[in-house]
């Protein structure tokens, strides 16, 4: 049987998001008051936007459609901190008022309803529900290849990862509760959520394409975005640095003895081109590892810091909480 005492918060993050925010406002209120109405989350519920430092007028209007909208609240960091932590930031700022929390982007390319379906999930048992796209057809060819080529890579690596599952999800208190003490400063929850465990489930939808707006994940923050899920979920490059050594090592030896053998011919002129080869191998595949070591190095010492991964300067949650 449904409990209706629980409320739903959907977390949205949202970077100058000025010119499509008034509709994702007006999208995700429609599918939260069909929840409402039909008895599925408490009336109580909100849409809780997390202003990422935008540089527009995204702020102001949400503190328009707060006024106007009761379901609607909001957050405001002091800068921009980027996406994964925006949505880590949303759900510290709602986990004392909500029972049930869904993430979602504010462009509006996941689809909105199937939040009713996740919801549902969630009432048959599930702790995380993940929104999984149908087909990739809206993407580039080259964004279709490089996607299942990271899958499939971290998948190799041994990272537990939902294919075609990006941050579009649902997760019960319990879950965001043990989310919260991850403590890393370079998050990637596309690996973290499935590595907490719970029982689990996809919900199936299509994405479309971005109506208004620029991308706020353009190939260098993909690009980002990756290397931060395979360095912080496995050690596999720096084992690929240690068999690069015993291979530049094994070359250097072979190297040696064709060296040798070009001497004792009295042929040594001809080596120089094999020689100046081995010094650039060896010393392209010492600076790759030394970035490489470097990079676990940096995130070592990002942790070690222990500087907050957003800060709140406005919270019209806490302020309607105090209100009420």
């Amino acid at each position: 049987m449904v409990n209706h005492c629980k409320r739903l918060i959907v977390v949205v993050p949202a970077y100058n998001e000025s010119q499509i925010i008034k509709k994702s406002v007006t999208k995700l209120s429609e599918v939260l008051k069909h929840l409402i109405d039909q008895q599925l989350v408490s009336k109580e519920s909100k849409l809780l936007f997390v202003n990422d430092g935008s540089e527009d007028d995204t702020w102001d209007q949400l503190i328009s459609f707060h006024k106007e909208n009761s379901l609607v609240t909001a957050i405001n960091f002091s800068r921009n901190f980027g996406h994964q932590n925006a949505i880590i930031g949303g759900l510290t700022e709602a986990y004392d008022y909500g029972d049930i929390f869904i993430t979602i982007d504010a462009d509006l390319q996941d689809d909105p309803w199937a939040i009713v379906e996740m919801v549902k999930s969630y009432y048959e048992g599930f702790d995380v529900v993940y929104g999984v796209r149908e087909s990739r057809t809206t993407d580039t060819l080259f964004k279709r290849s490089t996607a299942g080529l990271f899958y499939t890579l971290m998948s190799k690596l041994g990272v537990k990862m939902v294919p075609e599952a990006a941050d579009f999800r649902l997760t019960s208190k319990r879950v965001v509760k043990q989310l919260l003490s991850y403590s890393e400063r370079n998050l990637f929850l596309r690996g973290i959520v499935p590595d907490i465990g719970f029982p689990s489930t996809n919900v199936y939808y299509s994405r479309k394409e971005r109506e208004l707006g620029e991308t706020k994940y353009p190939l260098r923050k993909m690009i980002g975005l990756a290397w931060d899920g395979i360095t912080s979920f496995s050690m596999a490059p720096m084992r690929f640095v240690l068999f690069l050594g015993i291979f530049s090592l094994t070359v250097s030896f072979i190297m040696l003895v064709y060296t040798l053998g070009q001497h004792i011919w009295g042929d040594t002129v001809r080596g120089w081109s094999s020689l100046m080869l081995s010094i650039w191998f060896i010393g392209g595949s010492q600076l790759i590892g030394l970035a490489i070591f470097g990079e676990y190095l940096g995130k070592v010492f990002n942790n070690t810091k222990q500087r907050p991964r957003f800060i709140v300067q406005d919270n019209l949650l806490k302020e309607g909480q105090d209100n009420a």
